[in-house]
């Protein structure tokens, strides 16, 4: 068989070399999966409920009553994390484009973190003298303060229509806070006045850090707020807590633990961040009514926190009015005729699944009921409260 010529041959591998690169070139390349939007979901509802539920367990079941102490560990812990992360990862990379200059730090950072400071402080207060489920029940006038303020500061006009739609929440919330059986004028105060301090919060951020070349995700929030909260509150404990807290405290509750709950505090902006980057604002919505309804049922399992009939009905108008204030009648509508059609078509498809999810729904509401109604069952003895006099 004759040889082919040298440069001929040259010429042919080459045209070879070019089409298996085209092929390679052609081909899709395979992106690594991402996990499934369900899993932002459950992981920021985990870590948001996570975080109320350990703070009362350090702070009532432990006995760890010092709040100002514990959020000024949650801040300082947070200062630690976002300086690491912004060396070491991209999540704070938008920090780059935030145009921050020594004198908005101190005309709009400082304010700022000097209310979200004060609505830390308040809320943890709030912990020593309500039950979690309450607790969650008054949070739902968070959004009737923030509407008042924005009213009352010019930044939105007044609107008749959404005046009558937050009344309607107001009128849940007034509800269950007249069924609530250990109800404690000073844990009422101190929430009252973390809604009405975060409320502000939020307002001062519309007003201050409103364009566009300030506008920041949760986590480069926290990078700049996190410091200045941290000083704040660590000058309030200084002169409130320090001087009364002991070692003893410190060692009941365990090294382990106080680093695992500002982990656990922490990781609710990270799980913020992936989640807002992931589903839109009506899943927010959704998903912070269902962590709402899902805490103060596991305040009542866990803690043993008596619910009542009244307050359930109060709190179940609230919720209603909070969905319709932030949906619309329109959006609730089409999402609720999308959500009958799908459940018919599961049914069709799964109709045994369809049959055990109903039936383990309804077993799942008469439990709760026969929790609400019967004597305190408390799943875990170490979960029940330490009283010392406060409550």
């Amino acid at each position: 068989m004759a040889s082919k010529d040298p440069e001929r041959l040259s010429e042919e591998l080459e045209i070879l070399d070019r089409a298996d690169v085209d092929t390679l070139l052609e081909k899709p390349v395979e992106k690594p999966s991402s996990p499934h939007a369900a899993f932002y979901v459950a992981a920021w509802i985990a870590f948001s409920s996570g975080t109320i539920l350990y703070n009362k367990w350090i702070l009532d079941t432990l006995g760890f009553r010092y709040p100002v102490i514990l959020t000024t560990w949650h801040m300082a812990f947070a200062t630690i994390m976002t300086q690491i992360m912004a060396h070491s990862t991209t999540l704070l990379d938008q920090r780059h484009s935030v145009k921050m200059t020594p004198r908005v730090y101190i005309k709009a950072i400082m304010p700022v973190g000097f209310f979200f400071s004060l609505s830390l402080i308040c809320g943890n207060k709030a912990y020593l003298y309500l039950s979690v489920a309450f607790i969650q029940m008054l949070k739902a006038t968070n959004p009737v303060v923030v509407l008042t303020f924005t009213w009352t500061f010019g930044i939105a006009p007044f609107s008749k229509p959404t005046l009558l739609k937050v009344l309607v929440i107001v009128l849940g919330v007034v509800i269950a806070s007249y069924g609530e059986i250990h109800f404690n004028l000073t844990g009422f105060l101190y929430q009252a006045g973390a809604t009405c301090f975060e409320a502000m919060r939020l307002v001062l951020i519309e007003r201050l850090l409103n364009s566009a070349q300030y506008k920041m995700d949760p986590i480069v929030s926290l990078y700049y707020y996190a410091p200045i909260c941290a000083l704040m509150n660590g000058i309030v404990a200084l002169a409130v807590e320090v001087p009364v807290i002991s070692s003893a405290d410190i060692w009941r509750v365990g090294v382990g633990n106080l680093i695992a709950n500002a982990s656990v505090a922490f990781m609710l902006n990270v799980s913020l961040v992936l989640l807002i980057g992931k589903t839109s604002s009506l899943v927010l919505t959704l998903c912070g009514v269902l962590k709402d309804i899902l805490l103060v049922t596991a305040s009542i399992l866990l803690f043993a926190s008596p619910v009542t009939g009244t307050q359930f009905f109060g709190y179940s108008i609230a919720l209603a009015g909070l969905i319709y204030y932030k949906l619309g009648g329109e959006t609730i509508r089409q999402q609720v005729a999308s959500g009958l059609r799908a459940w018919a078509e599961f049914g069709e498809r799964r109709p045994r699944t369809r049959h055990a999810v109903i039936l383990a729904s309804g077993v799942g509401v008469l439990l709760l009921l026969l929790r609400m109604t019967g004597p305190p069952i408390v799943l875990w003895a170490g979960m029940q409260p330490q009283r010392k006099g406060v409550m």
